[in-house]
């Protein structure tokens, strides 16, 4: 499911009226997204937390906030938990960067540099959607 503009819309104004922080951009809210999209989930959040901020950003080439990856979780029907204990099996998958072919600022900055194939166990094929 891709997000649209008015969900992202309406999610960014729950979470600022709960206070909860700084979100960098529409676009980092898409990477943060499709990356949570990829990974397999599990029933119950985790209860080990994720460098979910360097993972996200080294895979889509830029910066993502805290706030990005907590909007993108409440845009997402199937992540449940809170930054950074999501219910998200710990052996991750490594999204396709066809995910991020219409996401126009990924790849933009320096984080992909940083990024490690040898972080994930899964390694997500070029048009998959999801496991």
């Amino acid at each position: 499911m891709r997000i649209t503009e008015e969900q992202i819309q309406e999610a960014k104004k729950s979470f600022d009226s709960a206070g909860r922080g700084h979100y960098e951009h529409d676009d980092c809210i898409r990477i943060a997204y499709e990356w949570l999209d990829a990974q397999k989930k599990t029933k119950h959040p985790r209860n080990k937390p994720l460098s979910l901020k360097q993972l996200i950003a080294s895979w889509g080439g830029r910066y993502v906030s805290r706030g990005d990856i907590e909007i993108a979780a409440i845009l997402h029907p199937e992540v449940l938990g809170n930054y950074p204990f999501y219910n998200i099996s710990s052996r991750l998958t490594e999204p396709s960067t066809t995910r991020l072919s219409s996401i126009v600022s990924a790849f933009t900055q320096h984080q992909r540099e940083f990024h490690s194939p040898g972080d994930y166990s899964i390694h997500e094929k070029n048009g998959d959607r999801g496991n």
